[in-house]
């Protein structure tokens, strides 16, 4: 199965036949406190930074997310969104809990793009999946509903089901266009939930075989050497049937790893993405 995203002149395809779809995560003033006081003076100098580094580190899709305090969110997404696509051809996730930034975004956006996210609780549903509707763009499911963050993969897969079936018969929207998010939690706070989680990303891909993302981070949320256990995790997760995650995209343990893994499960026909990569790396040593 697989999901096309569009900027005004280019495209990514996420499937499991593909290669691993890198989502850059940095554009987001969470925990940044610095980068927040910038934007609350209308200055988005920063964001030019991010994507160049982003990009430079093998993103290729970025995710944007305005939101923080005492800020028009609504503003800011639509100044993002057009300041991000003059900048670079790859499409855009669009990322915010506020339905008003979400519209935004998607309006201002020139091209096809993911929405991060909506979960399975019927109000959201029905506030977020029209929006997808009109502007004709892809979703991300969280498996959540009113009552709980699941821990059993089963009942993430049953939230993962109603989700799927709620956007492909109530809102027409293409199965194709719907991603889950399998739900990565810390592995800090229990070293049995990355397994859950591998769990969940094995259900939904043999019982829905829709694409999935997560937040890579989440993971190794306070644990030392946190691009370690990433760039373990990733290539595990791919195994079992990942097709994209939301990373630190400036993290180069973390990208050649999944790198590697592309190679390894033939996502990567010769090598020839690997073979470029070491040779490029070569002649930036060189000079």
């Amino acid at each position: 199965m697989h999901t096309r995203l569009e900027s005004a002149s280019a495209h990514v395809i996420i499937g499991d036949d593909q290669p691993f779809c890198i989502i850059g995560e940095r554009i987001n003033p969470t925990g940044r406190k610095i980068f927040q006081e910038q934007l609350r003076r209308g200055d988005l100098s920063r964001i030019e930074i991010d994507v160049a580094q982003q990009i430079e580190g093998g993103a290729m899709v970025l995710d944007l997310n305005m939101g923080m305090p005492l800020a028009d969110e609504v503003e800011l997404m639509v100044q993002a969104v057009r300041l991000v696509q003059s900048l670079t051809d790859v499409p855009l996730c669009i990322d915010s809990s506020v339905i008003e930034a979400l519209d935004a975004g998607l309006q201002t956006y020139t091209g096809k793009a993911l929405v991060n996210s909506v979960t399975a609780e019927d109000e959201r549903l029905d506030a977020i999946l029209p929006l997808v509707k009109r502007y004709g763009a892809a979703i991300i499911g969280l498996p959540n509903d009113e009552e709980e963050i699941p821990e059993e993969p089963a009942r993430r897969l049953e939230l993962a089901r109603k989700i799927v079936d709620v956007a492909t018969s109530k809102y027409e929207i293409p199965i194709e266009d719907i991603l889950i998010d399998p739900l990565a939690m810390p592995i800090g706070a229990d070293t049995t939930l990355v397994n859950r989680t591998l769990e969940t990303i094995h259900l939904v891909h043999s019982e829905l075989g829709v694409n999935m993302t997560l937040g890579a981070s989440n993971v190794s949320f306070g644990m030392p050497e946190r691009g370690v256990l990433g760039a373990a995790f990733l290539p595990m997760a791919m195994q079992a049937g990942l097709t994209s995650a939301i990373l630190d995209a400036r993290s180069p343990e973390i990208v050649r790893a999944v790198k590697a893994a592309d190679l390894l499960l033939d996502r990567d026909p010769w090598g020839a993405s690997w073979i470029a990569a070491h040779r490029a790396r070569q002649a930036a040593q060189a000079s």
